[in-house]
């Protein structure tokens, strides 16, 4: 059982996102003692990439900010680095395909091992070209977690055969953000993920409280919530710290009871 799977063992997951660098990497570190420290089973790292055609406004922004504050990858590798020994909980990069081919995909991989990322998400890499990818995470020991979409239709089931650490399902058609109601059918596509594979399945895309989070658990195996932590930081900054504590506790609680 890999690291990613553990996080899923005898309870729901509460996956995490933040965009590395946002507002810089000094409050990044200290985010993600917090978000662990507040009951994160799961912190998903962006890396920071100037067209993230999966996010809305809230990421893109973050993004922005981060790249402004002369946030790298290899600065974020260092950063991981220094505070993986202190952090139990697994940590994967959602990342872009052109900054991994950019930095050079062996070279990537390779430095994702050492500094002890678990996985790889990569949302403009479809399951049919996964092979770009695979080799490389499967010869580093990364999970490569694959994205189910509301449009993946008879696609389901190969994608969630392939997927690794956990099935990513997509709530909504569209780009990251908060949404007050999501009515996609995401019962049907875990029920046909799981008919195939054992994977942990959790949602993503939109959900944004505490309620939510408690009502999307009873179909799924976690949830993932990003842009509503983005949020608080773009207003809080530097600041954010406690109130980013506060909202993931607030969420731990309803998908850990």
């Amino acid at each position: 059982m890999t690291k990613i799977k553990e996080a899923f063992e005898n309870k729901k997951a509460f996956i995490a996102y933040l965009t590395a660098g946002d507002p810089d990497l000094e409050t990044t570190e200290k985010l993600i003692y917090e978000m662990e420290k507040n009951g994160v089973d799961l912190i998903e790292i962006g890396i920071p990439f100037s067209d993230p055609v999966a996010e809305g406004p809230v990421i893109q922004e973050a993004d922005i900010r981060a790249l402004q504050s002369g946030t790298t990858t290899e600065k974020i590798f260092d950063m991981i680095e220094r505070i993986r020994p202190n952090v139990r909980i697994p940590l994967v990069f959602l990342t872009y395909c052109n900054s991994i081919f950019g930095y050079g995909t062996k070279k990537f991989t390779a430095r994702c091992e050492e500094i002890g990322i678990d996985g790889l998400i990569v949302p403009d890499v479809p399951y049919e070209e996964r092979e770009e990818l695979a080799p490389f995470c499967d010869k580093h020991g990364i999970d490569l977690i694959a994205l189910v979409a509301p449009t993946s239709e008879d696609r389901v089931y190969k994608i969630a055969k392939a997927s690794q650490g956990f099935l990513y399902i997509v709530s909504s058609l569209g780009v990251t953000g908060m949404r007050e109601k999501i009515d996609t059918d995401v019962d049907k596509i875990i029920k046909a993920s799981k008919s195939v594979s054992d994977i942990p399945c959790a949602i993503g895309f939109g959900i944004s409280t505490p309620e939510q989070a408690k009502q999307f658990c009873q179909y799924s195996d976690g949830i993932i919530i990003g842009s509503a932590i983005v949020r608080i930081i773009g207003e809080y900054g530097k600041d954010s710290i406690e109130p980013v504590g506060e909202f993931v506790r607030s969420v731990a609680q309803a998908v850990h009871g």
